[in-house]
């Protein structure tokens, strides 16, 4: 993907974020147990997922691939499970804005310390005091939101 569409992409996504939780909001309100919206949620990626793969098999990963894989990079889709299942239950209580916004700013946190610190295998980024200043005014911005 060119660089230049690359946050119009991400902006997009983030959009689609916010009204997918809302939808799987509902899903768990009309069906009455987060756990069984949860499943539907993810068979539909599953589903869509299997079929993208079908439709475009390549690149595939050699064995040595799989070799150098860390036991905990599969571990992902599992924590993201998390997220879904926290909207679900929360979301019709909270609203769509304070939920995504202390989503997003709890992961933005968490992105900076692994980005400070390298975790996960990923490229260090150090802190500095502007992505200080960003991360609290996150907290401040989604403070606003929840309480008015």
């Amino acid at each position: 993907m060119n660089a230049a569409w690359a946050y119009p992409f991400i902006f997009a996504a983030g959009m689609l974020q916010a009204v997918g939780a809302a939808m799987g909001g509902q899903l768990n309100k009309s069906l009455h147990n987060p756990w069984l919206a949860t499943s539907i949620s993810f068979m539909l990626v599953m589903f869509t997922t299997v079929a993208l793969f079908a439709c475009m098999p390549k690149p595939l990963p050699s064995v040595g691939d799989f070799a150098q894989m860390p036991w905990w990079a599969p571990l992902g889709g599992v924590v993201g499970a998390v997220a879904v299942f926290a909207g679900f239950m929360l979301i019709q209580k909270l609203g769509a804005g304070p939920v995504n916004g202390v989503t997003i700013t709890a992961n933005i946190i968490a992105s900076l310390a692994i980005d400070h610190y390298g975790l996960l295998r990923m490229e260090q980024h150090a802190m500095n005091p502007y992505r200080l200043v960003g991360a609290v005014l996150m907290i401040a911005g989604v403070t606003l939101i929840a309480k008015f």
